[in-house]
């Protein structure tokens, strides 16, 4: 899925949070899930692919990515728990 997007995931339900941005987001899930690089999701567990928003531009994307990862932890989960409210790997539903 060549579209830009941002993303967030998970180590586990309320768990720790990884919110990224990306242009290709089955290939980016995939290396997080995979643990191809040393980097903040490998080190704390984040496999969990538990959201996304597709977005025109990469100006857009990242914009959005920064907006909330400048926002409260608990509105980050509320994003989550709108569009997946039982914290379900989403990763198959784009593949």
């Amino acid at each position: 899925m060549k579209q830009p997007a941002v993303y967030m995931m998970a180590n586990q339900r309320n768990g720790t949070l990884y919110t990224g941005v990306t242009s290709d987001l089955v290939k980016r899930v995939y290396e997080h899930k995979g643990e191809l690089y040393d980097s903040f999701s490998k080190k704390y567990g984040c496999k969990y692919f538990v959201f996304y928003e597709l977005h025109d531009t990469m100006e857009t994307a990242i914009q959005r990515e920064m907006q909330i990862k400048k926002g409260s932890r608990k509105n980050k989960l509320m994003l989550i728990e709108r569009i997946n409210p039982v914290w379900k790997d989403l990763y198959d539903d784009i593949v």
